[in-house]
């Protein structure tokens, strides 16, 4: 058995309010004043009232701007590459950032035996992992691995595998990072994909430290993990790369395939661990967006209250992909530090569409 000892988060520089991206999103949105009505009436509905990015010029003038160019059309749009060095630049120290806020105070970095990078915004070789080793000055024989292009259930599998790593080493101390440059991937085309994405997605980082159950340190025990693919939702969303950055497909009918299928997949996982409904004490569910929770609300038939530590990480950050599952798991371990007997049942979705969940105990 491994626990979950802390959790450590970081966001970039810029702070956006939604507002402010909304007047961004028209200008190149809008075509007329019924379509600027229609973003406005879609940005108000969102549940998001601020998120951050690495990328200043979402909430500037036209003649501040300095990743897009200051054109009509956006013309010539950022390339790809262009978009791979400002992640090369700037995944790395928000990573370090988050790791030495989830470690301050637990362990020291030569501690760290495992590192699990996980990221779906940016690729190289060498990559991320090898930036933070240098970053942090980890042992040449830290133990690397990356959990790529799995989107925002990323982070409950990397857990999966640093649960492994611990249940075969009782002296492990993995270290995931789950680090996430959204916003970098923009795109113009007004489809209703892309005005959604930009809508929903934001930049953001986030740290935590495993180790074996036996280790002194406190903190919520790992018991569980359950996951399945729903094939009718396997185009429904989509992540894929192309020359002009990578681009989302994030269909309506996502919403409606979680309210049918959670509160079975729920009774599913409860089961293969023989738990029932009435222990689950907390509920942390990766906001992908304000109807994706009312989805979970609906088929699990629970109040919007039950969900509210998601609802206050989408109000104030955004969906970050990977990491953001990991921002409401740090609010919840927070609250209940110091109760016991506490069970909490997580679950994130992503491309497959994919339903990963875990339980916590306290």
């Amino acid at each position: 058995m491994s626990k979950i000892i802390n959790i450590g988060t970081a966001v970039p520089a810029y702070k956006h309010q939604q507002s402010d991206i909304l007047h961004f999103m028209q200008r190149v949105y809008a075509t007329n004043t019924v379509d600027q009505r229609k973003i406005k009436f879609l940005y108000h509905q969102s549940g998001i009232q601020k998120r951050y990015s690495v990328i200043a010029d979402y909430s500037k003038p036209v003649e501040d701007w300095k990743f897009y160019p200051q054109s009509e059309n956006l013309e010539p749009f950022p390339s790809l590459e262009h978009r791979m060095a400002l992640y090369n630049k700037y995944a790395a120290p928000l990573s370090v950032d988050a790791i030495r806020n989830c470690i301050a105070g637990k362990i020291s970095t030569d501690q760290i035996t495992h590192l699990i990078t996980v990221s779906c915004t940016g690729m190289s070789a060498p990559g991320l992992d090898l930036q933070i080793v240098d970053l942090l000055d980890l042992p040449a024989t830290t133990f690397r691995t990356s959990v790529n292009f799995m989107g925002c259930y990323a982070a409950i599998h990397a857990l999966k595998i640093a649960n492994a790593f611990c249940k075969n080493d009782p002296n492990a101390k993995v270290l995931i990072v789950c680090t996430e440059l959204c916003t970098l991937h923009f795109q113009k085309e007004a489809t209703i994909d892309n005005i959604t994405s930009s809508m929903l997605f934001a930049d953001g980082s986030a740290a935590a430290l495993i180790t074996h159950s036996d280790n002194a340190l406190a903190g919520f025990e790992i018991e569980n993990f359950y996951a399945e693919i729903i094939p009718r939702g396997k185009r429904d969303m989509a992540w894929e790369l192309s020359s002009s950055g990578f681009q989302m497909t994030l269909s309506g009918y996502i919403a409606d395939l979680i309210e049918e299928d959670f509160d079975l997949l729920v009774r599913k996982a409860l089961q293969s661990c023989a738990a029932h409904k009435n222990d689950i004490s907390d509920w942390c569910i990766h906001p992908g967006g304000k109807r994706i929770l009312e989805a979970v609300s609906n088929s699990l038939q629970i109040d919007s209250n039950s969900l509210s530590n998601s609802y206050n990480v989408l109000e104030n950050f955004g969906n970050m992909s990977s990491p953001t599952i990991l921002f409401v798991l740090k609010e919840m371990m927070k609250n209940n530090r110091s109760k016991t007997n506490k069970k909490i049942f997580g679950a994130a979705f992503g491309p497959g569409l994919t339903m990963e969940t875990f339980i916590l105990a306290n």
